[in-house]
């Protein structure tokens, strides 16, 4: 019998040679998506210290190849006699079983079905002494996952790095995160009550009226081929959304519908074949599907999801970013993005599905739970007699007829609070075709609202205090389906400095606002020094302006794609675009060369006068180009000005490389 075991196991160990040299390149591959080398143990442990009275909540890093991670406690740091407490998918946990004032050592094990980890470093965590209070505001416990969608922890990391890459835009220049930054509360940083450029016209199409609405940047006009056209109502710069981008924090305990007019349903369907895949529980997934394919927010016109889908195939994970967080930079490695799908999902196959769901599972992580509210709901420490008393007014002034519970925001339903006309934007009542729901908005979360820059549909308003003003003076525009509790509030000036105190400290969690684990994310290309500079001064044609130069897109090695454009007073003539390694200058004829790029264009007339030019150009894949600097401008040859060259400023930028590209790579493999 032991030596037909023995040949037994002799024939499967030589079938597996064969199959390991016929199979070589698959085998490699899947290492590398799996673990290259034994599995590492997990990085970034956190336990919470004091923030909660029923448990200990513990945070780390995802770890590249682990399916599962099992947590171990011990009141010594002495791991070998630390005792299993419990195992998940995610990568947090929350321990309900230790003592109350009890200090515990904790350590983490990363496990797939074959191998497991190393302890972790340890980190010491406390379940503090109190007992959960009685109320309306109970301690925030996680959102679930719909079923179909399961948490894990590899598949939030992917959304994670979805959710900051602005590659998923057609321009490059736009990521979820662009509009939706912790340190804002979930909302956009650049939404700001007066600003120029968030500023949208509203429904009378006029800038600087009652009814403009402040919202967030998208990308410019753009077509498939990566042109600019000029925008009717923002010309070359990036078009403006009509509502301002509500929170991203917590919004995965909706049921009912996300966006401001609850459109993103919670069943979720395909974006391709309009199969349901996720029949409740899914408003997550349903909401990423809009912005990517948003002409105004992230795309080109015409674009669909098989276009998202193929440039994410093709893209380096986070190429355009950098500070990325070190246990997301650890987990992405040098893998491209059909290798973390694999990780996620158990196959390479980049869908518009996946990414939605991918990127949901990374929201769902971001519950804020540790506030001061949460505290005091869980007995551990009450707020300060200005925030009870204004809780109290909080009550008696009908604010919690809307914003109930523990999220401040009851259950996300619709109302109309008189903060504009019915007929400008007709909200809730668009999408069920009801009248009686016009001018209705989802009610927002009051989380972390302190933090925002704007506030109402509209961003009208740029400060909580603005906002208990609106409510006391018992809203602005009166309604047949206006919401029960707006009415004249009749607040003294104590009053409502106590409910604004309320409103504010008790509902932040510092962590969102000190951006930390597992709020903590990648510095944007968009905010970086790496964008393009237009500086100095032109030339007008004879009886015009300065040429507008336009250069916003990422200098990124190797981008095929890298567009430039220009809008000039004259309406016919051509454009040259000169680009070299220092200034071309204010010229009286057109430089005849450029070392980087010399091309011409005709130049398109617009309806509304004068004309525009467009051009993208490739950056070349040479690995010498990184950190050259480059210069350009265009002139505009109007037929007009007999001779005279018009001339852009000049507008400079600096070639980099993705951070995370390995040097002997293929320069071609940063983006597309």
């Amino acid at each position: 019998m032991r030596q037909i075991k023995l040949g037994v196991v002799g024939i499967f160990i030589s079938l597996t040679v064969i199959f390991y040299f016929s199979q070589s390149s698959s085998v490699a591959f899947a290492e590398k998506f799996v673990s290259p080398t034994a599995i590492a143990a997990p990085t970034g442990v956190s336990a919470s210290d004091g923030d909660y009275s029923n448990k200990v909540g513990i945070h780390w890093d995802t770890i590249r190849g682990a399916t599962l991670y099992r947590i171990f406690r011990n009141t010594v740091n002495d791991s070998a006699t630390a005792t299993d407490v419990g195992t998940t998918k995610a990568n947090y946990f929350f321990d309900p079983t230790g003592v109350q004032g009890q200090a515990y050592f904790y350590w983490i094990k990363a496990e797939n079905t074959v191998e497991s980890s190393g302890f972790s470093s340890p980190d010491q965590g406390t379940r503090a002494n109190g007992q959960i209070m009685p109320g309306p505001i109970q301690p925030l416990e996680p959102p679930n996952a719909p079923a179909g969608n399961e948490l894990t922890a590899a598949k939030s990391y992917l959304g994670k790095a979805l959710f900051w890459d602005e590659q998923l835009s057609s321009t490059k220049t736009v990521a979820c995160g662009t509009c939706h930054q912790p340190r804002t509360g979930g909302t956009d940083p650049r939404s700001t009550v007066g600003s120029a450029r968030s500023r949208n016209p509203g429904y009378d199409n006029m800038f600087g009226t009652d009814d403009d609405v402040f919202g967030s940047p998208g990308v410019p006009q753009n077509s498939a081929d990566g042109n600019y056209s000029p925008n009717s109502k923002f010309g070359f710069r990036e078009q403006v959304t009509g509502r301002k981008a509500p929170s991203y924090l917590n919004a995965g305990y909706s049921t009912t519908g996300l966006f401001w007019d609850g459109r993103a349903l919670d069943e979720f369907r395909d974006q391709l074949s309009n199969a349901v895949l996720l029949p409740v529980g899914a408003s997550l997934e349903s909401q990423s599907a809009g912005p990517p394919l948003s002409a105004a927010e992230m795309a080109h016109g015409g674009r669909n999801w098989s276009q998202v889908a193929a440039r994410v195939q093709i893209s380096r994970p986070l190429a355009l970013a950098s500070n990325v967080p070190a246990g997301l930079k650890t987990w992405i490695g040098d893998r491209m993005y059909p290798e973390l799908f694999a990780e996620a999902f158990g196959s390479t196959d980049v869908t518009p599905a996946r990414i939605s769901m991918a990127i949901a599972s990374h929201e769902r992580t971001l519950f804020s739970d540790r506030t001061p509210l949460d505290r005091a709901a869980y007995g551990i420490q009450p707020l300060t007699q200005s925030e009870q008393s204004g809780q109290a007014i909080f009550a008696t002034s009908s604010c919690n007829i809307c914003h109930d519970g523990t999220l401040g925001s009851g259950q996300h339903q619709f109302f109309n609070i008189g903060v504009r006309p019915q007929f400008e934007d007709r909200g809730r009542g668009a999408i069920t075709n009801n009248t009686d729901e016009d001018a209705q908005f989802r009610t927002p979360g009051l989380r972390n609202s302190e933090l925002h820059r704007t506030f109402m549909h509209n961003g009208r308003f740029s400060t909580l205090e603005d906002v208990v003003d609106f409510y006391n003076r018992g809203g602005d525009f009166k309604a047949p389906n206006l919401a029960g509790g707006i009415r004249e509030l009749g607040l003294s000036p104590e009053e409502k400095a106590d409910l604004v105190a309320f409103l504010k400290r008790p509902w932040t969690d510092q962590r969102v606002a000190n951006e930390l684990p597992p709020f903590d994310r990648p510095l944007l290309f968009t905010e970086s020094a790496r964008v393009p500079v237009i500086s100095g001064v032109g030339r007008a044609a004879l009886g015009g302006t300065v040429p507008e130069a336009f250069a916003i897109e990422p200098p990124l090695l190797a981008n095929p794609n890298f567009t430039l454009a220009v809008s000039v007073s004259a309406y016919q003539g051509l454009a040259y675009l000169i680009i070299d390694d220092v200034d071309p200058g204010i010229r009286t004829s057109i430089p005849p060369t450029g070392s980087l790029y010399r091309g011409k264009i005709d130049i398109t007339p617009m309806a509304t006068g004068g004309g525009y030019a467009s051009l993208n150009i490739a950056i070349p894949g040479d690995p010498a180009m990184v950190g050259r600097t480059f210069y350009g401008r265009w002139y505009i040859q109007d037929v007009r000005s007999r001779g005279r060259l018009a001339v852009s400023k000049v507008f400079s930028f600096t070639i980099f490389r993705a951070e995370n590209a390995p040097a002997d790579s293929d320069p071609s493999d940063q983006t597309r």
